[in-house]
């Protein structure tokens, strides 16, 4: 009699069904992923959108402002060409907050590695850091706020002059509590203009800047005012030697 014939021996299921338990919990994930790649572009197309349309107009407000007006109820601000402010303004910003803005592309790798060398003791963020951030983002120390910070930067650089950058951040810095840009910080300090602001005044307005809450242009403290004697030191000597070509009339 023949033998019978063996049944083959089916494999085990449940290596299957692993697997495909597995897919069917990574899908969500995929999605998701996919999901926020899309929104991350469109946002970042967006961003590059507005640094384009902001350098032919004028950014109507920022986040710090809507946050300072939501608080206090009001702000005083009004844009001011750059034609009509002072050119030693301009000058003692930039010495004050950052004298190789004309030499560099956004970062100053000399300012941040003093400041890795110096620890906290001081900053490095540029004029082109800051306008970034006070037109696009937001107030803060977070990772999310600096990595866009870090992106963007470079593209405000690659659209818009130097002589807009500085354009922009004189109209939208703070100088005091509810007083933006130097239109309003000549007015509320000096009673002027921007236009007929002297070297004094443009030192000392330029001096308030890191800490405008606390800092009176005005009535300036000891520290302030030998800040401001500084300050117009370095406009001199940025104008003298070239670092202020970049933007000057």
């Amino acid at each position: 009699m023949a033998a019978a014939k063996k049944k083959p021996i089916r494999q085990a299921k449940a290596p299957g069904r692993l697997a495909a338990l597995a897919a069917l919990l990574r899908a969500p994930f995929r999605f998701a992923a996919a999901w926020a790649l899309r929104l991350g572009l469109a946002g970042l197309a967006a961003y590059l959108a507005l640094i384009v349309v902001f350098d032919f107009l004028n950014p109507p407000t920022t986040l710090t402002m809507l946050s300072e007006r939501a608080r206090l109820g009001k702000l005083d601000q009004e844009w001011t060409d750059f034609e009509d402010i002072a050119p030693v303004m301009a000058r003692s910003v930039v010495a004050a907050e950052d004298a190789n803005f004309c030499t560099h592309w956004g970062f100053d790798m000399g300012a941040i590695r003093q400041a890795i060398d110096q620890g906290a003791n001081r900053g490095a963020s540029t004029l082109s850091q800051q306008v970034t951030k006070n037109v696009f983002l937001w107030q803060g120390r977070s990772w999310l706020r600096k990595a866009l910070e870090a992106l963007l930067t470079p593209a405000v650089e690659a659209v818009w002059t130097k002589r807009r950058i500085l354009e922009v951040y004189l109209n939208v810095a703070e100088f005091g509590e509810g007083v933006f840009g130097v239109n309003a910080a000549a007015f509320h300090y000096f009673r002027t203009t921007p236009a007929k602001l002297t070297p004094r005044q443009a030192a000392l307005l330029a001096a308030v800047l890191p800490d405008p809450k606390d800092r009176n242009a005005a009535r300036p403290s000891r520290y302030v005012s030998k800040r401001a004697n500084q300050i117009a030191d370095g406009a001199a000597t940025i104008k003298a030697d070239g670092r202020a070509d970049c933007f000057s009339k």
